[in-house]
C-alpha cells in the first residue's frame, strides 16, 4: 500500500514539475514528450487533487487562466483514452460523438476546479471576479443535462434496456440527476457568495463530471459497440439531432445502408445471447461499477392487431378516444373545406352534439360572431397566421379558447384545431410542486 502512495505521490510531483516547465514558458511540444510516460499513468481522479497543489503553491487565478488551455490539453492525453477510442469511430457515428463530447466536459470540469480552488488563496475583490466566472462556467456545464445526458437516456439506455441490462442505465441515470442537482446547488451558493461552500462543491462538481466520463469511456459505450448492430446506431444518429450536442457538431463521414431499428424491434432473445458473450474483463466492469448483471431481456410487442400506426406511435381507436375524452380541456377539429369533421368527448365548456358533424363551421356560431371566424380561417389558409386565443368568464371561471391551425409537413392548410381549457386554477399555481402530496 506505501509503496503505491509513493507513485502516486511521484506522479503528482512529475506533474506539478511538468505544469512548472509549462508555466516558465518551455515549448509545449518538449515538455509533453519528456512527460508522456507520467501523463498516461494519471487516472482521471488524480487531476483535481493535483490541481489543488498548485494552487496552495500560490498560483494566481491569472496565472491558472494563462495555463488552463496549455494543460487541459495535455490532460486530455491521460484521461480514458478518450481521444484514442474515438479514432475508432469515423465522424458521424453516434459513439464518436459521444467520446468527442467527453473530451469537451473534461476540459470544462478542469476550468471549473481550477477557478474554484483558486477561491482559497483571493482577497475579496478577486473572489467576486472569480464567482463571475464561475458563475458562467458552470450555466455553461448545464447544457451537458440537456444535450449528452439527455441522449444517453432517452436514446441509448432504451436498447440496453430492451436486451434486460437494466442496472447500468439506472446507476448511469441517477448520476446524471446528481451531477444536475449539484450544478444547481453551485449556483445558488454562487449567489450567496458562500465562497468556502463554492469551492467545496465546484470541486466536487469537477470530480463527479470525470468519473462520468470513465464510466462512460470505459463501460457504456464499449458495451454499446459489442451489442449494437449498424441500423441501431442509423436509428441512435437520426434522433440524436432532435436532442442535441455539447460543444461538437457531428461530421458525416459515417454512414450505412443498414435499416434503422429502435429498441422497440430488437429481438431481445438474440440480445441476451450476446450480452452472455460480452468480454470478462467488461463483465467485471459492469458488476463493479453498475451492481448485479442480470439478463432480463424486454420481450414486449409494440404493435398489436387493430393498432394505428401514428407519427409517433401506435394506439387502439378506443385509447385514442379515451385519451382524448381524458385530456384537460375539449377539442374540435374544422378541416380544409370548413366543416366539422370531429369533437372530443368528456367533459366540455361548450356543447357539441354529433349533429354537428360534416356542417360548416360558420353555421355552428352565433351570426354576429361569423366574420370574425371568417377572418380567422382566411389568415391561417393564407399563411399569415397560425394561431388566434380568447379568454372569457363564464359561471366565476376563467376560459382560454384557442385556434390553431393544422398543416401537413410541406405547411399546406390541413384545418383549423379549437382547444378549450378551463384554467381558473392554473392562474393560482405559483412556486414549484416536486413531490407527491397523496396520503
Amino acid at each position: 500500500m506505501s509503496e503505491l502512495l509513493d507513485n502516486r505521490e511521484l506522479k503528482k510531483e512529475k506533474l506539478k514539475e511538468m505544469l512548472r516547465k509549462l508555466h516558465s514558458g518551455e515549448d509545449e511540444k518538449k515538455v509533453k514528450e519528456e512527460f508522456k510516460e507520467v501523463l498516461r499513468s494519471i487516472s482521471p481522479l488524480e487531476i483535481p487533487l493535483i490541481e489543488q497543489e498548485l494552487v496552495k503553491e500560490g498560483i494566481t487565478p491569472r496565472e491558472i487562466a494563462k495555463m488552463c488551455d496549455i494543460h487541459v490539453e495535455i490532460f486530455r492525453e491521460s484521461v480514458s483514452g478518450a481521444e484514442k477510442e474515438l479514432q475508432k469511430f469515423p465522424p458521424g457515428h453516434p459513439l464518436r460523438t459521444h467520446y468527442e463530447e467527453n473530451v469537451e466536459i473534461i476540459k470544462d470540469a478542469e476550468v471549473l476546479n481550477l477557478y474554484a480552488s483558486s477561491l482559497k488563496n483571493l482577497d475579496e475583490k478577486g473572489r467576486e471576479n472569480v464567482l463571475k466566472t464561475l458563475e458562467g462556467i458552470v450555466r455553461g456545464l448545464k447544457r451537458i443535462g440537456f444535450t449528452h445526458y439527455d441522449r444517453e437516456e432517452m436514446v441509448l439506455f432504451p436498447y440496453l434496456e430492451r436486451r434486460g441490462l437494466n442496472a447500468v442505465p439506472a446507476v448511469l441515470w441517477r448520476k446524471h440527476d446528481e451531477i444536475r442537482a449539484e450544478m444547481n446547488k453551485l449556483l445558488r451558493e454562487i449567489g450567496r457568495k458562500n465562497y468556502e461552500e463554492v469551492m467545496a462543491l465546484g470541486q466536487d462538481l469537477a470530480s463527479r463530471l470525470i468519473d462520468m466520463v470513465f464510466r462512460e469511456n470505459n463501460i457504456l459505450y464499449p458495451t454499446l459497440q459489442l451489442l449494437l448492430s449498424d441500423g441501431e446506431f442509423r436509428a441512435i444518429r437520426e434522433i440524436d439531432d432532435e436532442i442535441g450536442y455539447y460543444k461538437v457538431k457531428p461530421g458525416g463521414e459515417w454512414s450505412t445502408d443498414a435499416k434503422p431499428i429502435m429498441p422497440y424491434e430488437v429481438n431481445a432473445e438474440i440480445s441476451a445471447e450476446e450480452m452472455l458473450n460480452l468480454p470478462q474483463h467488461l463483465l467485471e466492469e459492469l458488476k463493479k461499477n453498475m451492481g448485479e448483471v442480470q439478463f432480463r431481456p424486454d420481450t414486449y410487442k409494440l404493435v398489436r392487431e387493430g393498432d394505428v400506426q401514428l407519427t409517433h406511435g401506435y394506439l387502439r381507436p378506443e385509447e385514442i378516444t379515451a385519451i382524448l375524452r381524458t385530456m384537460p380541456g375539449d377539442l374540435t377539429f374544422i378541416d380544409a373545406d370548413d366543416r366539422v369533421r370531429f369533437f372530443s368527448a368528456g367533459e366540455r365548456v361548450f356543447t357539441r352534439t354529433e349533429s354537428i358533424l360534416g356542417r360548416p363551421v360558420q353555421l355552428c356560431h352565433p351570426p354576429k360572431s361569423v366574420h370574425i371566424v371568417n377572418k380567422i380561417l382566411q389568415a391561417f389558409k393564407n399563411g399569415e397566421r397560425d394561431k388566434a386565443e380568447f379568454w372569457i368568464d363564464i359561471k366565476g371561471r376563467k376560459i382560454l379558447i384557442q385556434y390553431f391551425a393544422v398543416r401537413d409537413e410541406s405547411g399546406n392548410y390541413m384545418g383549423t384545431l379549437e382547444f378549450t381549457q378551463d384554467i381558473t386554477d392554473i392562474k393560482k399555481i405559483e412556486g414549484e410542486k416536486r413531490l407527491l402530496d397523496w396520503k
